[in-house]
């Protein structure tokens, strides 16, 4: 079995690991958490639930595609928001089921203490699965690849 770790370009390096990952023989794609970080790694639309989770779907869409997959192909995601109020875990999957359309993926919600970086509310991460690759494939040239 092979594991690719992925770390695509536009996305910020600070990260201390890899975007995301594709492993054989299911050609599955799981990611890391995607936050509402620009290009960067500034935090945007502090204070906005909505805001950030447009930018952390956006970021989760990038690693994607990075990886050989789109939105349409995740199998779940799981979104972490920094509230005890149930109306911001509503407009965070709000945001997630825009993003998503009519591909409606299992999704968790849940509100948690703190998270990674300054200003950060929201982060979401998936599991995508294809069973054929769109051109060019999947990842395998130097400048995608972490290792």
């Amino acid at each position: 079995m092979t594991i690719e770790l992925v770390r695509p370009p536009g996305l910020t390096d600070s990260a201390p690991h890899a975007l995301a990952a594709v492993t054989d023989p299911a050609r599955m794609v799981f990611t890391a958490g995607a936050g509402p970080l620009d290009a960067d790694g500034g935090t945007v639309a502090v204070g906005d639930v909505p805001g950030q989770m447009r930018q952390a779907m956006a970021n989760l869409a990038t690693a994607l595609e990075a990886a050989g997959a789109e939105l349409g192909d995740v199998v779940r995601t799981t979104v972490h928001v920094v509230t005890t109020d149930r109306a911001d875990l509503v407009a965070a999957a709000d945001v997630v089921r825009e993003a998503l359309g009519t591909h409606l993926a299992p999704s968790t919600v849940v509100g948690v203490t703190v998270l990674t970086h300054p200003d950060q509310l929201v982060e979401v991460d998936a599991v995508a699965a294809r069973d054929t690759w769109q051109e060019p494939g999947p990842p395998d040239d130097a400048a995608t690849l972490d290792g």
